[in-house]
């Protein structure tokens, strides 16, 4: 072995090494996105690996080469109405503990998500912040989602609706946000 093989070794995390190394991969998987055909699909942050991915049953399915392409073109008359009403994205129920704060403020407050599903995630807590404010969550990523246990993430997201909580809890405020972006928080 060479000095920068060396180096590399000492250098690189042991997850890309294995990856890289022994063809093994530990699946980190993103946020599931849409393909240009409405399939919905995920791919791991690790190893750059696709699958597809079924919101109604929150399972990945098998791998596949590349998002499938959407090959057919949909014409519209200009006078045709587009729909109003979608259905809402399924939803996860849980009673995970969140931190939240406004994007690169100092303060973080501790709070409880509801649920979580495609379009994004809604939590309490005791603090209201700026309707269509970025803010930053850390949670464990549900296992049906990120494909790991026990994953805490950072994400990234816009405050989409605020309300006062109905109950008398200490979380005053009710807040959904949509999932902009997140990554993986390792504890090495």
């Amino acid at each position: 072995m060479s000095d920068w093989q060396g180096a590399l070794l000492i250098i690189m995390p042991q997850r890309l090494m294995d990856v890289l190394m022994l063809g093994r991969c530990s699946h980190e998987f993103s946020w599931p996105r849409r393909a240009a055909n409405g399939e919905y699909y995920q791919v791991c942050l690790v190893c750059a690996s696709a699958y597809q991915y079924d919101w109604k049953t929150m399972r990945r399915g098998n791998r596949v080469d590349e998002p499938a392409a959407d090959t057919t073109s949909v014409r519209r008359r200009s006078g045709q109405k587009q729909p109003t009403w979608m259905p809402r994205a399924r939803r996860l129920r849980s009673n995970l503990p969140v931190r939240y704060r406004g994007k690169n403020l100092h303060t973080w407050y501790e709070g409880i998500i509801q649920n979580i599903s495609q379009s994004g995630v809604l939590f309490h807590g005791p603090q209201q912040l700026p309707a269509n404010a970025l803010v930053e969550l850390i949670f464990e990523m549900p296992e049906e989602i990120s494909g790991q246990k026990n994953s805490s993430v950072l994400c990234q997201g816009r405050l989409i609706r605020i309300k006062d909580a109905l109950d008398n809890t200490d979380d005053a405020y009710a807040l959904a946000a949509s999932i902009l972006d997140y990554k993986f928080l390792h504890k090495d």
